[in-house]
């Protein structure tokens, strides 16, 4: 009876051992099949590309800032000391020359028009001696020389008058105003940059530090660039430029080199470049910053992929192709880096196929 109940246990034990092997060679043939799906080679992950000599312009960018035309700027200053009653500008309002923007009370203008009367009362008084004169000449009762005098004299009367009469239409008035409010005017077409009073303020026209507004006409502006004397030699008059101006992401313009100053800044050490540009529709305003980008001459270079090159401190090192699967670092020289691109000086000859992608897995395994 225990024989009959071990065969019957021994069926059931054999079964399950053969299908525990039967799922430990399952297991077996699995892993070997995944094996090579998760252990990708490098050559599926690296990529080459064959660099040659191509035509590359220099280039060098300079901040800048966009000015006014100094020649086209007028700082508005009384041409007498008052008080301001009015003042009828803004900045950044377009005003035209001859515009009134204000009105100044003054007792120098009373004082202008007194010495304009004087000076007309002083004129009459010698066209009458001078006429008188005349008669007494006719008749020889006055000397020739005595009627020189007098001539001389009327001379300067009425030279005193009409520097008196320019004197009063310099101030805005007329010979026949009685009023002592002098007009403010716009001397030029143009913007108003600044303002820098308002009414009740007093001016005084010899010792006045601060002007009353200041006026520029930008229909075309500069565009002043910082350039260290160190590359000086690089740019010239009449290089051409790109410029960029930040406010207007996507906006180039384009201008020749004007003109570079032949004394260095003292405060910034630089030397400053001129780039004169047409501004349609006043989109460039003062003291905007800029940079101006300064093309160089062409020059044959290899260019490769920025992800190509690695820098390991010091070294500098790119890898080649030399066969099938097969690599080699070499040591290369930098010249202009740009966003996605460097230029090699050495170490690289036309036609070379260097490693793009993956370079980063090719140095890891160097040290293995």
């Amino acid at each position: 009876m225990k024989r009959q109940n071990l065969s019957a246990l021994a069926v059931p034990f054999a079964s399950a051992f053969v299908l525990l092997s039967v799922l430990l060679c399952t297991v077996a043939c699995h892993r070997d099949e995944t094996l090579p799906e998760t252990a990708t080679p490098k050559e599926h992950v690296i990529e080459t590309v064959t660099v040659h000599q191509q035509p590359v312009a220099s280039q060098l960018v300079l901040p800048a800032r966009v000015m006014a035309n100094p020649t086209a700027m007028v700082h508005i200053y009384p041409l007498i000391s008052g008080r301001v009653l009015s003042l009828r500008i803004l900045p950044g309002q377009e005003v035209r020359q001859g515009q009134k923007i204000g009105t100044l009370q003054s007792s120098d203008a009373a004082q202008a028009r007194s010495d304009f009367e004087k000076a007309k009362i002083e004129a009459d008084r010698a066209d009458l001696q001078l006429n008188r004169a005349k008669e007494l000449l006719q008749h020889d009762v006055m000397a020739q020389r005595d009627y020189d005098d007098l001539k001389a004299l009327d001379d300067s009367d009425h030279s005193e008058l009409e520097r008196a009469r320019q004197a009063l239409h310099l101030l805005g008035f007329s010979e026949n105003d009685t009023s002592d409010v002098v007009p403010i005017t716009a001397p030029i077409s143009g913007d108003v940059l600044d303002v820098g009073t308002g009414p009740g303020e007093l001016q005084r026209s010899l010792d006045n530090a601060t002007a009353i507004a200041t006026i520029a006409n930008i229909d075309s502006v500069w565009v002043i660039g910082d350039l260290y004397p160190r590359d000086q030699g690089s740019v010239h008059a009449g290089q051409q430029t790109d410029i960029t101006v930040n406010g207007y992401p996507g906006l180039t313009l384009h201008g020749p080199i004007d003109n570079i100053s032949d004394a260095v800044d003292p405060v910034s050490l630089t030397l400053k470049v001129r780039v004169v540009l047409s501004n349609p529709g006043h989109r460039l305003k003062p003291q905007m910053y800029a940079n101006m980008a300064v093309k160089g001459r062409q020059r044959n270079v290899i260019v490769v992929p920025a992800t190509a090159v690695i820098q390991s401190g010091h070294d500098t090192f790119v890898f080649v192709e030399t066969g099938p699967t097969k690599y080699e670092r070499r040591a290369v020289t930098l010249g202009e880096t740009h966003a996605d691109s460097d230029e090699i000086t050495q170490g690289l000859n036309d036609g070379d196929k260097v490693v793009s992608a993956g370079a980063e897995l090719l140095r890891a395994g160097e040290g293995q």
